[in-house]
């Protein structure tokens, strides 16, 4: 089973999982890249999974039905272009592997993550769209900021070797974020270093917890950094909105 990132627009990257026969689509904002990549490796798609619907994850659908009409389209209830509406808890069958559908809401009311356990393998591959990025998180815009909270700490719940696969490059950008509330993580220091030369994704979550203050929300000089410009920062849940707010305004 390999998994493949294919870059699209500035910044977004759809992922292609396939067995050399047959492939998934997760996520298509254009479907000139994808079906270009199943033209030169001679694969039949055989389904598209979309975590919400903006259109630089959905964008691409209808020209990838065109061209399979009979295409399977999994996602949220509420993007027309769905045809296998998905809720928490379901199980997809898909290139002879089971996906676990989770509902992990925040930067959308309706997101959803697909996880991933290719047989015969213990690491999770995790689908998570726009709720979490390397060193960072998505913003809010129709969910809210305890869902996002939530949905990254469920995120954190998993075993520390699990892969994550976001749909953006915005690792670079992040790690500068996270400097500027956690100047000592030595981390997020090496881990920016890297970024600069080389892509980033997917990333385990062991990496995550290390460099992704939305993930460090007891971390002493992030409590500091948010005090020291007058921000709501006694319990958890205010870190994370401060953190979220200043990620907006950086």
């Amino acid at each position: 089973m390999k998994i493949v990132p294919i870059p699209a627009f500035n910044d977004n990257y759809i992922w292609l999982i396939h067995d050399d026969e047959s492939a998934v689509c997760v996520d298509p904002g254009d479907a000139a890249p994808v079906l270009a990549y199943l033209e030169q490796k001679q694969l039949d798609l055989d389904a598209v999974v979309l975590t919400h619907h903006h259109n630089d994850h959905i964008g691409g659908v209808a020209a990838l039905q065109a061209a399979k009409p009979d295409l399977a389209v999994y996602g949220p209830d509420d993007i027309d272009c769905v045809n296998h509406a998905l809720k928490e808890g379901q199980e997809l069958n898909l290139l002879g592997q089971v996906w676990r559908v989770w509902f992990v809401p925040g930067h959308t009311h309706n997101h959803l993550a697909y996880i991933l356990r290719i047989e015969g393998k213990n690491r999770l591959h995790v689908f998570c769209g726009d709720t979490l990025f390397s060193a960072g998180c998505g913003r809010v815009f129709s969910g809210t900021m305890a869902e996002l909270e939530q949905s990254l700490a469920r995120f954190a719940g998993l075993p520390k070797d699990t892969l994550f696969y976001p749909a953006h490059e915005y690792t670079v950008s992040n790690l500068r974020f996270a400097l500027s509330v956690e100047p000592n993580n030595e981390a997020a220091s090496k881990a920016l270093e890297a970024a600069s030369k080389i892509p980033t994704l997917p990333v385990n979550l062991s990496h995550e917890k290390a460099v992704n203050p939305f993930l460090r929300l007891e971390a002493p000089e992030i409590i500091a950094s948010i005090a020291a410009k007058n921000m709501p920062h006694a319990s958890s849940s205010e870190v994370f909105a401060s953190l979220r707010e200043l990620k907006n305004q950086f």
